[in-house]
């Protein structure tokens, strides 16, 4: 242990033998002296704060001072009764506040006692309670601000993880608080009792064992029990005090003094108008002009000072604007971070500002939060941060969606009012004709007043902030592959490395590296495959690695170790799936048309079939979705990816499998055939 931590703990020790030991009166007087000291420095120490938590200490330091206190009003008091002395600071103060007149004494002390126990110290006890709860309730609020500001970009992981441990200090901080203004009300209530037990004993001890007269009983222990109620009373006001100032602090850049020298003097209008009043309040009534005079003219001088300073302050700040703009434009790194491209941006024009300005009750920022941690658990990757920014060369209700700087997506939105999409009848409401985002459904801008006529129609009714979610979610999906570079893979491969270390260093960085895996992944994630499932994908790439280096055959792999995870993607709880095969003729088609090279293989498929395979498959969907029914195609795996290379331009949501891709137990029912002539 180091000194300064020995001498803390002997002091406390001291505190506690104080109650017990009795202690001479020069050391009283020291103590009391100290006391005092301490309560000034505590309250110096409040007022210089900017904020509560940078006084941390401080409830730990309230019960000390305040254990410290009673100690010494127990000495005091053993010492007044005992002998009638108390030291020579107890004795000064009862003498110089009393001043030859007892009642007068006890008065002024009574007073003391009254501003200290009825207004400061039950103010802050109020005052902590209503902030300790406050500040629990805020908890969730200021928790949900920070991740949208990490979600936003506006601050980084570090930041954010310093904001959540200022907000638990704060709640912790509070809640101690609330405790501890406790003690200092009781410490008050105990002087009052301390002192009416330091008169009525005093009298008594000393007209019966110290055989004095009853007058001069009285004016010696009234006089010492004043002087130490004074010398109690008055460190315990000023702790009162700084626990008022500690938790009436807000939120603020500086301390207590520059506040009040900012808040209060700061406007010089104001001090104009205060000193105007206080000098026809000497001009017009019987009030003396040479008490209002000199007050009227201190505050006019301060308001000259003040708006001359702001003045000063104000060409201050332009010129210093000025030189900071210019040494931007002058800066190659202002250059360098116009390079900078963000992985998923949305831009909006200034009508829709209330969808991401909390104070008008917009909710984007959650939204955004909640649907990264909805695709994270879907995809199995980490999303990006959503950089969201307005753009006044959109027009006011347009949006747009950016993956890497280029533009996937744009909408119009109308803030007043719903989008109802039709549930496929000829039901008809009253509205603006429009197309849904994501889908790509028909549907209508409508208002308040129709929105419940809509719902008992059977349309499909939701808000503006529900349309723009859900787009927002369904580009990122389908654009998912493109998120994932080799940084991202490297992230996952570290993750995975914390649980199953063998797995992955058998795998990176030979036989493939981060590269080869991160195609690997795209592949996956570019047909709607999770890639949660790391364990089990590295596993199906270290068995066959060794094999083959082409991505695309390892990939046909990882989908067939993923079978399980397939099979109840498509099938879920239905007890068969429903699929469009693939005829033997048009796979022997593509299975002739695939050229192989020393740089992998591809399909070399002559125009004129190819077109007549797409017609065929564009005949059988629409065949099967005059039924309702969501089509998948089912092939033989030699040829699946093939099938799904000459598809993926022309039909890009339709999900192509293979036999291997699907559980024996799971029953396929064919409702088609993909046939040529």
């Amino acid at each position: 242990m180091k000194f300064r931590d020995i001498g803390v703990l002997a002091a406390v020790i001291m505190i506690v033998a104080m109650l017990i030991i009795p202690l001479p009166t020069w050391l009283l007087s020291f103590l009391i002296i100290m006391n005092i000291a301490l309560a000034i420095l505590v309250l110096l120490i409040a007022m210089n704060m900017k904020e509560a938590l940078e006084f941390s200490i401080f409830p730990t330091i309230l019960l000390l001072l305040t254990l410290f206190r009673l100690g010494l009003n127990v000495s005091t008091t053993r010492a007044i009764l005992s002998g009638g002395e108390a030291g020579n600071v107890v004795e000064t103060f009862g003498t110089f506040v009393v001043g030859g007149n007892l009642v007068v004494g006890l008065v002024v002390f009574i007073i003391l006692v009254i501003i200290n126990f009825l207004v400061i110290t039950k103010g802050s006890e109020r005052v902590s309670e209503v902030a300790a709860r406050f500040t629990l309730d805020a908890m969730p609020g200021k928790q949900m601000a920070i991740d949208a500001d990490l979600n936003a970009g506006l601050i980084s992981e570090t930041q954010a993880r310093e904001r959540r441990e200022k907000v638990s200090g704060e709640a912790d901080f509070y809640g101690a608080m609330d405790g501890a203004t406790k003690f200092v009300k009781g410490d008050a209530i105990a002087g009052i009792i301390i002192v009416i037990i330091n008169i009525l004993f005093g009298i008594v001890i000393g007209v019966v064992q110290m055989e004095m007269e009853f007058a001069d009983a009285i004016s010696r222990f009234t006089t010492l029990t004043v002087g130490d109620g004074l010398v109690s009373q008055i460190p315990a006001l000023i702790i009162s005090t700084a626990t008022g100032i500690v938790v009436t602090r807000a939120g603020s850049d500086g301390n207590l003094s520059t506040d009040i020298m900012r808040q209060l003097f700061g406007d010089a209008k104001v001090l104009y108008v205060a000193a105007g009043t206080i000098f026809l309040l000497g001009l017009l009534t019987p009030v003396s002009d040479f008490v209002t005079i000199p007050v009227a003219a201190i505050i006019a001088l301060l308001a000259y000072q003040q708006k001359r300073s702001t003045k000063e302050t104000v060409e201050e700040q332009e010129e210093i604007e000025e030189e900071v703009v210019t040494d931007n434009l002058k800066s190659p790194e202002n250059v360098v971070n116009l390079l900078n491209v963000d992985p998923i941006e949305f831009e909006f024009g200034y009508g829709l500002i209330p969808l991401v300005d909390a104070a008008q009750g917009g909710d984007l920022l959650d939204r955004v939060v909640m649907i990264r941690r909805q695709l994270a658990l879907e995809l199995g990757i980490v999303i990006p941060v959503v950089r969201i920014r307005d753009n006044i060369q959109l027009q006011p209700n347009e949006y747009r969606i950016k993956i890497k700087g280029n533009e996937m997506a744009n909408g119009e939105l109308l803030l007043d009012h719903y989008l109802a999409m039709s549930p496929g009848e000829e039901n008809s409401i009253d509205g603006i004709d429009t197309v849904e985002p994501s889908f790509g459904l028909p549907a209508k801008w409508i208002t308040e007043l129709v929105k419940e006529e809509a719902e008992m129609l059977g349309y499909t009714v939701v808000d503006p902030p529900s349309v723009v979610s859900t787009h927002l979610t369904e580009i990122i999906r389908a654009n998912a592959s493109e998120l994932l570079g080799r940084q991202e893979t490297k992230q996952l491969i570290d993750h995975l490395h914390e649980t199953s270390p063998i797995l992955v260093e058998e795998l990176t960085p030979t036989p493939m590296a981060i590269g080869e895996i991160q195609k690997v992944l795209a592949n996956l994630l570019r047909e709607n495959v999770s890639v949660r499932n790391l364990p089990i994908i590295f596993e199906t790439l270290a068995d066959y690695s060794k094999l083959t280096s082409d991505v695309d055959v390892l990939t046909e792999y990882v989908r067939q170790g993923l079978a399980r995870q397939i099979t109840t993607q498509y099938v879920g709880n239905q007890p068969e799936l429903k699929v469009l095969t693939v005829s033997a003729k048009v796979e022997k088609i593509v299975a002739d048309s695939i050229q192989q090279t020393e740089h992998g293989n591809y399909l070399a498929i002559d125009p004129q079939m190819s077109q007549m395979i797409l017609e065929a498959i564009s005949k059988e969907v629409e065949r099967i979705a005059f039924f309702e029914q969501s089509p998948v195609i089912l092939c033989s795996p030699a040829v699946r990816m093939y099938v799904r290379q000459l598809t993926e331009r022309y039909f890009p949501q339709i999900p192509i499998l293979s036999y291997n891709e699907l559980e024996a137990s799971i029953e396929i029912q064919s409702v088609g055939v993909v046939n040529v002539e």
